[in-house]
């Protein structure tokens, strides 16, 4: 298709097109209701002229009878631009006038006419048009008074020409006004078209250009480009999490394998079975666990986990879980304490508890003390084995947050800390998936909020920071929960 075929279809060209053709009609009409008053006015102005000098010249006749009419019209003839005057006896003779020819039949009716007539001074035999009145007067004369009506024909011819000239500038603006239009909008769509090709053919850092007029293509622009970005982000998660399973999961699936091919290999007891056969069950839970948070993680970043929100107590969800944890805490030489107010939530309880439970299991894990003394003046409650769980209202956000006291996380390493199956040197020795942080950080963004790590000197506070909803169906407390530990 050749490109005055692809602007001709363009639909900015069309609708320039049906808009010049309503702009046009509109014209049309607008100045064709100017020449119809235009018009009738003249008309109306000839009209009146005429009906008055008929009256003058009838009241001429009523009191000085024919000779003196007479008289009147042969004086009222010699004016410049005097009107039309015509007598005639009842046979139809003329006795006194300025017309020389007239259409047949004209002075045969009474009233008014247009009709085509020549002067008597005229020496070229081209007709003119008059608008005249007949008039019968006593005894069978009959009086004809007219106006030319070349006045009227020049406005509306001048009207006219106005009329042609300004649709033919409309046409010519429009069509032009239509091109450029077209031109420009098509150079936009040509280059969108361009940037999805490429972004079909696997580029997905593509993006279509965004203009500086802020039109409804840029903003038709910008929303692609940052549902470009969320895809090409997707993208990159899923393949990292392709290279992460092929790299993680290849170990522990390794120590399956070996530990199922030593126990085949070796003939020894059904109790060494039985202790392959625990440890494989204790292997595949932790592949359970891991393919899990997987599934969370995912139902959580493609927003499909928005169906089951409800209305609720974010301070029950922590009150849930410290009672969970507690003996485990205990188990491990730690106390963990909750520290909740009216904190009403609208988003999907069960992920926010999931993510809660990961930040508390982290700290209980990762959260012991150094065992060095701590300095002189240092607060004491910062060097115990103590965790806390918050849950309150601050402003318009809902914070949920752990705090431990333990060796915490580099400055430098939180970041790459929420990313999947990353684990830092110093927890690569524990049992784990790496995948705490991350499902906390995309349970987070579900619900429009984000995830902070900061340093809680020592230890670190991971902080939940979620928009908060209204909660028609919650009570508020009368006073805040708290949990010391006594």
């Amino acid at each position: 298709m050749t490109a005055l075929g692809k602007l001709f279809r363009t639909t900015a060209f069309r609708l320039t097109l049906v808009y010049l053709l309503l702009f046009a009609l509109f014209a049309a009409s607008l100045l064709g209701y100017f020449a119809w008053n235009t018009r009738r006015l003249i008309t109306d102005q000839i009209a009146a002229t005429v009906g008055e000098e008929i009256g003058l010249l009838t009241g001429v006749f009523n009191r000085r009878g024919l000779r003196g009419l007479v008289g009147a019209i042969e004086n009222r003839a010699l004016r410049p631009g005097s009107n039309l005057y015509l007598v005639t006896t009842p046979a139809g003779l003329g006795v006194a006038g300025n017309i020389g020819s007239l259409q047949p039949g004209v002075m045969e009716t009474t009233g008014w006419a247009e009709t085509a007539y020549r002067r008597l001074d005229e020496q070229d035999q081209a007709h003119h048009y008059a608008l005249v009145r007949v008039t019968e007067l006593s005894n069978g004369f009959r009086l004809l008074i007219g106006r030319d009506l070349e006045e009227r024909h020049r406005i509306f011819g001048v009207v006219a020409s106005a009329a042609q000239w300004s649709l033919l500038i409309v046409v010519v603006l429009g069509l032009g006004g239509g091109v450029f239009v077209a031109r420009r909008v098509l150079h936009r769509i040509d280059a969108m078209t361009g940037t999805t090709k490429r972004i079909m053919a696997g580029d997905l850092s593509g993006r279509l250009p965004v203009g500086r007029s802020g039109d409804e293509l840029d903003r038709l622009a910008e929303n692609l480009n940052a549902m470009l970005e969320r895809i090409e982000a997707l993208m990159d998660g899923l393949r990292e999490v392709s290279d992460n399973i092929a790299h993680d999961l290849k170990t522990p699936l390794t120590r399956l394998r070996n530990r199922a091919e030593e126990a085949l290999a070796k003939s020894g007891h059904e109790s060494d079975y039985r202790s392959a056969l625990e440890q494989t069950i204790e292997e595949s839970d932790g592949l359970i666990r891991t393919f899990n948070a997987l599934l969370m993680i995912a139902r959580a970043e493609s927003g499909h986990a928005r169906d089951n929100m409800a209305d609720f107590d974010a301070a029950d969800v922590a009150q849930g879980i410290h009672e969970l944890y507690e003996p485990l805490a205990e188990d491990n030489g730690m106390k963990l304490r909750v520290q909740t107010g009216f904190a009403p939530l609208h988003g999907n309880r069960e992920l926010i508890s999931q993510a809660l439970a990961n930040l508390v299991e982290n700290a209980i894990k990762y959260g012991q003390p150094k065992p060095a003394s701590p300095p002189l003046g240092a607060d004491a409650a910062a060097t115990d084995a103590t965790i806390l769980i918050e849950a309150r209202h601050d402003g318009d956000r809902i914070i949920l947050a752990v705090t431990d006291h333990g060796d915490g996380i580099p400055e430098a390493d939180r970041k790459r800390a929420v990313e999947r199956f990353v684990r830092l040197e110093t927890s690569r020795t524990l049992a784990g998936s790496g995948l705490g942080l991350s499902l906390a950080s995309a349970v987070a963004r579900l619900h429009g909020g984000d995830l902070t790590l900061d340093d809680a000197q020592p230890g670190l506070r991971v902080a939940l920071s979620i928009p908060a909803r209204s909660a028609s169906g919650l009570a508020a407390p009368t006073v805040d929960v708290q949990q010391n530990d006594a």
